[in-house]
């Protein structure tokens, strides 16, 4: 089972923080060999939803995203930073991550559209929430991505 925790930038504990960047570290740059800069200064002005699981007498970060307001990175609102723990795949839990994000981010920002830099081969997982690709294909540190759009909520 899942506990799902939002949380601004200033409110996360320490120990968040790095559980955070550090699950970001070990699939953004370790496992997906890509060199860049996670840290871009987009953090702060962030919510970011935390998904904890236990795993025996601690709890240990297995999702996370990030969810910025209009303005922020875009012109629309925005998510990223979408990451799974490679421990907990398999089970659906990107796609309640997602779930998850785009329900609080349209509670946040009722009536905007969001955009996404998503990685090419994710595609048709994010097409199945109603997202729109609305780009060509572009090489961003090295990994083929598209930028796609989920129209704003009538």
């Amino acid at each position: 089972m899942i506990t799902w925790q939002w949380s601004s930038f200033a409110d996360l504990t320490v120990s968040q923080l790095y559980a955070m960047l550090a699950l970001r570290q070990e699939v953004f740059v370790l496992e997906q060999n890509c060199l860049y800069p996670d840290i871009d200064g987009l953090d702060p002005a962030a919510r970011h939803l935390l998904g904890w699981r236990n795993a025996g007498d601690k709890l240990e970060l297995v999702a996370h995203l990030r969810c910025l307001a209009p303005g922020a990175k875009y012109e629309e609102m925005s998510i990223g930073r979408v990451v799974t723990s490679p421990a907990a795949r398999g089970a659906g839990l990107g796609r309640e991550l997602v779930a998850q994000g785009l329900a609080f981010a349209h509670l946040l920002h009722p009536g905007h559209a969001i955009r996404i830099g998503a990685q090419a081969h994710l595609e048709q997982f994010y097409a199945g929430f109603g997202f729109v690709t609305v780009s060509e294909p572009y090489d961003e540190d090295g990994i083929m991505h598209i930028d796609m759009l989920l129209p704003a909520a009538t």
